[in-house]
């Protein structure tokens, strides 16, 4: 096993900000470097223990499914080597397998969330509404339940504490009606071709979150991460039940060990067993292997 990554320190590229999990370096004017650590936020707070190889588990993955779904839109991927613009074996060693050379862009200021199947805040917000993000659905569904057909549930984008679930006409006052149709259509396709690819390797995608960037034409790119285990929730198909919520390939495993806790889900975060680590680095790299057939 590699040594976890919990913070890059490069000191031949100026760094731009250090995100719950990435750090963003400044390439250029017109690009940025951005490193994936081994961090793990939880309830939206940081914990204090690395998960080792996360970094590297969540680039590979996000990396296959921009090559993959490249047809669909274009992404923020510039082809170049992260090792080609850092000085020195020790930033080499830090950018290795975990880091992406990328064009800046300009974010969009939402989560462009989309769920298959009701669970997580969505069922939270059936459960008391009937709704989600203002969507109304079919009275009597179960948690976990498929639904007839993907929706479109988008949030605002926070870096630090809760995102917050919106509804798609605030979307439309965010960015305007056409980008808001263009980025949920987008998000749709997205899902479902992705959700169908996964089907054939026994993981189902119940949601996941796309973030979107406009270039200097007003395009359209696809940003961040993509259909990785921290933007998604991935199900073992063979473990799928409706009216339960099924063991997931993510930081699920953490959280439910957090809950046993008497811990309010405020900073500090409690550390980590050596236990709940391995097991949430192995769900990392089993996700990944299913996927890409790559091994970590």
């Amino acid at each position: 096993m590699r040594t976890a990554l919990y913070e890059s320190n490069l000191s031949s590229l100026p760094r731009l900000g250090r995100g719950k999990v990435r750090d963003i370096y400044a390439l250029a004017d017109d690009k940025m470097l951005i490193i994936t650590s081994d961090r793990l936020s939880a309830f939206d707070v940081i914990l204090p223990d690395p998960i080792p190889d996360k970094g590297r588990v969540l680039t590979e993955m996000a990396n296959f499914w921009f090559e993959r779904l490249k047809h669909v839109v274009p992404n923020h991927l510039t082809g170049i080597d992260p090792e080609s613009v850092v000085r020195g074996d020790e930033e080499k060693a830090q950018v290795r397998g975990r880091a992406i050379v990328v064009r800046k862009l300009k974010p969009l200021p939402i989560e462009a969330v989309v769920r298959g199947y009701l669970i997580g805040s969505g069922w939270k917000d059936y459960q008391k509404t009937g709704k989600v993000c203002g969507i109304a659905l079919p009275a009597g569904l179960e948690q976990a339940q498929k639904l007839a057909e993907p929706i479109f549930t988008p949030a605002t984008k926070a870096e630090t504490g809760h995102d917050e679930n919106i509804s798609y006409a605030e979307v439309e006052k965010l960015i305007g009606a056409p980008l808001a149709a263009r980025v949920r259509e987008v998000s749709i396709r997205l899902y479902r071709e992705a959700s169908e690819y996964a089907a054939t390797k026994g993981i189902i995608i119940a949601d996941t979150k796309f973030e979107f960037g406009l270039d200097a034409k007003g395009e359209l790119v696809l940003i961040d991460e993509v259909l990785t285990a921290d933007s998604s929730r991935f199900w073992p198909a063979d473990s799928y039940r409706v009216g339960i919520s099924p063991p997931s390939f993510d930081k699920q495993y953490v959280r439910d060990y957090l809950e046993t806790l008497d811990w309010d889900k405020t900073p500090p975060a409690p550390h980590l067993p050596a236990d709940v680590i391995a097991r949430t680095a192995a769900k990392y790299r089993e996700a990944m292997q299913r996927l890409t057939g790559v091994s970590a």
